[in-house]
């Protein structure tokens, strides 16, 4: 079996009487091919289309390089549909939802827009901008919502991107565009705080989890933020682990988004009988490990499959390093209440992810196979090291004679769920 690794893979040596299981998602290629299916969603918006004016300024917000979504295949049917509505080509702007991530490179914003680049205006968010931010209202939790102006200032708003698991907002896509997509610095912190509970010590909600959006307090703050903006509507793809598209969901901002999320539960949550001893993981290549901070997902499902104290083997390039200059520095914290006390009192986004990588990494013995420096590694409280033959050596040293194992080749996509 070839495991991804960035651009290449690696062979996994596995003695097949050790293997529990491959775990994927239960999806099939489609009939239809990307276009029809995206055109056949967009079917679902005609209606709305038909409400656009010529003279109207159109806002569509998509997703940046390190969530894939099919956009350079989805945007120019997008754009032929409000071009055909009387919308103007130069009343149209792309708007990239980088959140709190860094810019996007020219070949990146190339590989986004597809057709439309050097067609379509495309500009990035841009968070820390004050003169690009606007307040817009307060959500029920206290959280001040301030958003790009673009999104604010256009006559409609279209959101699009991909629906997939998120280990604390529940799902992606839908609101996620606009809190944090298009927010303010600020107002990306504030939402995301909501993952810790009331009061010192008391460490995460429970119920801001990978896959529930019932009582998530960091969906609602994300949901109410989304309703102030009031969208035109929202195109959603689901991925296959291989990144073909294989449905799509368009309509209303929260209805199209929901259904697009029972979709996705119902395909990509894999039941398990029991968990193992040893889970061997691949993100599933470059895009999906560019960085520490994206590699985290497949980290986090993947550990839903561990037995307490077991070990993971995690494939992960991060060829980008950590994802933010912030992130490594959290890990002069090596205890969880003194890392939660700082995470409270100084919150950041990245932060959370590394508390979160942190829990992990002193519940299981987790490998990382990475181009990271190995001190880096080892400060994060994992085991470093430069090949998956190497990591499996590894392994074994702390593996017992009978131990069982599950292998997840596209980590970032599929969720374990103990039955």
């Amino acid at each position: 079996m070839e495991l991804k690794y960035g651009d290449i893979s690696f062979p996994l040596k596995l003695p097949p009487q050790r293997l529990l299981g491959v775990i994927r998602p239960a999806v099939t290629a489609p009939a239809d091919s990307p276009e029809t299916i995206i055109g056949a969603a967009l079917d679902r918006c005609a209606d709305a289309i038909r409400t656009f004016r010529p003279g109207e300024r159109v806002v569509i917000v998509t997703s940046d390089i390190t969530r894939y979504t099919g956009s350079e295949i989805y945007l120019p049917l997008l754009l032929e549909r409000l071009v055909a509505a009387g919308i103007r080509e130069g009343d149209i702007e792309i708007l990239v939802a980088l959140g709190i991530h860094r810019k996007q490179t020219e070949h990146e914003h190339a590989s986004i827009a597809g057709p439309l680049f050097g067609r379509i205006r495309i500009v990035d968010h841009d968070c820390d901008d004050p003169g690009e931010l606007a307040f817009i209202g307060r959500t029920s939790g206290g959280v001040e919502v301030e958003v790009n102006r673009r999104v604010v200032e256009a006559d409609r708003v279209i959101l699009t991107g991909t629906i997939g698991f998120h280990y604390f907002a529940g799902f992606g896509g839908g609101r996620k565009s606009i809190l944090p997509g298009v927010a303010a610095r600020r107002s990306c912190m504030a939402s995301h705080f909501a993952v810790l509970n009331p009061g010192e010590g008391s460490g995460k909600n429970p119920l801001a989890a990978t896959g529930n959006l019932a009582g998530n307090p960091v969906h609602a703050a994300m949901d109410e933020a989304c309703a102030m903006v009031e969208p035109a509507f929202i195109l959603n793809t689901v991925l296959s682990p291989e990144k073909r598209i294989i449905a799509a969901f368009a309509g209303h901002w929260r209805e199209a988004h929901e259904e697009g999320c029972r979709y996705y539960a119902g395909r990509f949550a894999y039941p398990l009988r029991e968990k193992a001893g040893l889970v061997v993981v691949s993100c599933g290549g470059f895009p999906k490990d560019i960085n520490v901070i994206q590699a985290h997902k497949s980290m986090e499902y993947g550990s839903q499959a561990l037995k307490e104290d077991g070990v993971m083997v995690l494939l992960a390039q991060c060829r980008d390093g950590y994802g933010n200059a912030t992130f490594f520095d959290w890990f002069r914290f090596r205890e969880l209440d003194e890392f939660e006390a700082r995470l409270r009192s100084h919150y950041e986004i990245n932060g959370q992810t590394a508390y979160s990588l942190l829990q992990k990494a002193q519940r299981f013995r987790i490998i990382l196979v990475s181009e990271l420096p190995p001190e880096e590694v080892r400060t994060m409280g994992l085991v470093p090291a430069k090949t998956l033959d190497e990591a499996m050596t590894k392994a074994a040293e702390h593996l017992p004679a009978d131990y069982a194992a599950y292998v997840i080749p596209e980590g970032g996509t599929v969720l374990p769920v103990k039955m």
